[in-house]
């Protein structure tokens, strides 16, 4: 019995994992350019972007299975009633989120620098393959410098080592006591730059997907009418230009610029009428007209959850700022002292199994979701400067490796954030425990139920590996803290610039001035 629990554990992980990999592989082939795809950038951003969403969704197990080891009536079932047993599966859980979170490090560090800085010596026409085998090590040695000034080991006992015992003696490191602080130490250093990328990202992201819904596309029709009245005003200013050279005097300086950049507005133009064109015979146009109805109720349902996660962000905040120790303690607060709306309902739906579950699983898809859809919006800048558009069909290899570097960092910062947003649900999950209760009146006892929080015996009540992990560095959690009030100015100010702006284009980001010929021929085709 038990081996064919263990297989079918395996066949569902195996299905899921399944799914996640498809995904990744149709998000990325639906953005990737196809004339400068590129197998190895391709295999790397579909496995990055399957191991951020894997990632993501280890706190949802991990609550999972502190909640599985209790019965409702708050005793432990037979298998967990043993101090060793439920060690095991906490150190099992433990080692997960190291296993998932060193490959993040590995990927952000090693494996996605290699293969950008691989990519951009490829696309350099004047370097050959000799000399570009030859510079990517280089590049990468970079990267293990970064990764190698994150982890702070100790030297190794022989200076005379041979290489291959300087990585044994890495490993051996890294098992040892001194090696998971270090790690642990990197991974939340590597957190804070994700608390940017969610500021940046994910806070545009709930605002813009949802406004994106409601407000819809505009009309093909008027904008081919748009566009056809755009292309006769600049012909008849084209026309005005070269009239004036007919009596063979030249043009002057400034009426050639002019001309020129004429000239590119209706290069534009007629390739964005082809476009409109196309999108006017699409069937997916026609499909996404029919589902309008459905879409604004999806963006008024995203639109309630983004003001919700607000609110409970912002209600937990205030409980840490009013009953915490201050900055020294990194803000933490035992329990909860202030009502806060998301707790409350993912408390509230523990009695039904397993809608606690999916609900925490939804929120964490949920950032995961809109942080994609801020990147896409947005694209990737670098402070004010705009290194890549995320583009349907025209986004650089590089774009992509760098839009699944940044959802990396995200998902390392996700934990923390729905700590946040619900943060008795996510020390104890759906636990609860045994309290023996005397009457007034006569010596008999009863027992009552109650839920786990943070006046709980310390043996009655398992904290969740993530807690635990999030709070081991002090000073990180009062960085965070500061970082959430920064995450709601964030959200409430892209809420405004989405309200503010109009509606999409139906061909939004197809078309732009410094697009080739070539490269629109093939979309086109």
């Amino acid at each position: 019995m038990e081996t064919n629990a263990l297989y079918t554990v395996l066949i569902k992980l195996l299905f899921v994992w399944s799914i996640i990999l498809v995904f990744c592989w149709v998000y990325i082939r639906k953005f990737q350019s196809r004339q400068e795809s590129e197998v190895v950038s391709t295999i790397t951003a579909i496995c990055a972007l399957a191991i951020a969403l894997i990632t993501s969704a280890l706190l949802p197990v991990d609550i999972f299975l502190v909640s599985f080891m209790k019965f409702p009536n708050g005793t432990y079932k037979e298998w967990a009633a043993n101090n060793e047993t439920r060690g095991q599966i906490e150190d099992t859980v433990l080692y997960g989120y190291y296993t998932l979170y060193s490959i993040i490090l590995f990927c952000v560090f090693l494996w996605i620098p290699f293969v950008y800085f691989y990519y951009e010596e490829r696309d350099d026409d004047n370097m050959n393959k000799s000399v570009q085998s030859r510079n990517n090590p280089v590049s990468s040695l970079f990267s293990v410098l970064v990764f190698r000034a994150f982890v702070p080991l100790e030297a190794p006992p022989s200076q005379n080592s041979t290489q291959w015992e300087k990585v044994q003696y890495l490993f051996e490191e890294l098992g040892s006591s001194h090696g998971l602080p270090a790690l642990s130490f990197s991974i939340s250093s590597l957190t804070l730059i994700g608390m940017l990328a969610v500021i940046t990202y994910t806070a545009y992201g709930m605002s813009v997907l949802p406004l994106n819904l409601i407000k819809g596309t505009r009309s093909v029709a008027y904008e081919r009418l748009e566009n056809t009245e755009d292309i006769d005003d600049v012909e008849h200013q084209i026309e005005n230009l070269k009239s004036k050279c007919k009596d063979g005097r030249p043009l002057s300086s400034r009426d050639r610029h002019n001309l020129q950049e004429l000239e590119g507005k209706l290069q534009v133009l007629r390739r964005r009428g082809r476009h409109l064109e196309i999108a006017e015979r699409n069937c997916c146009t026609k499909v996404g007209s029919a589902l309008r109805p459905f879409k604004i109720l999806l963006g008024v349902f995203f639109i309630l959850v983004a003001l919700l996660f607000t609110v409970a962000l912002f209600i937990s905040n205030l409980d840490k700022a009013l009953h915490s120790a201050g900055i020294s303690s990194g803000f933490i607060v035992f329990g909860t002292n202030l009502t806060n709306p998301l707790n409350e309902l993912l408390l509230a739906l523990q009695p039904v199994f397993p809608l606690d579950y999916i609900l925490i699983t939804v929120i964490t898809m949920y950032f995961v979701f809109t942080s994609m859809a801020g990147i896409r919006n947005m694209g990737i800048w670098f402070f004010w400067i705009r290194l890549y558009k995320i583009r349907p069909k025209r986004t650089r290899p590089q774009a992509l490796l760098f839009l699944c570097m940044i959802l990396l960092l995200i998902v390392l910062h996700t934990s923390y954030m729905i700590y946040s947003l619900a943060p008795q649900y996510v020390m104890y999950g759906s636990q609860k425990y045994l309290v023996q209760v005397s009457p007034t009146s006569g010596n008999a006892t009863f027992g009552t139920t109650r839920i786990c929080d943070a006046d709980a015996p310390e043996d009655q009540c398992i904290v969740t590996r993530s807690y635990l992990f999030l709070h081991k560095f002090w000073f990180f959690s009062t960085i965070y803290y500061f970082g959430n009030w920064a995450f709601i100015a964030a959200f409430l100010v892209g809420l405004v610039v989405s309200c503010c702006r109009g509606k999409k284009s139906v061909i939004e980001g197809e078309v732009e001035a410094d697009d080739s010929d070539v490269s629109d021929d093939e979309y086109v085709h």
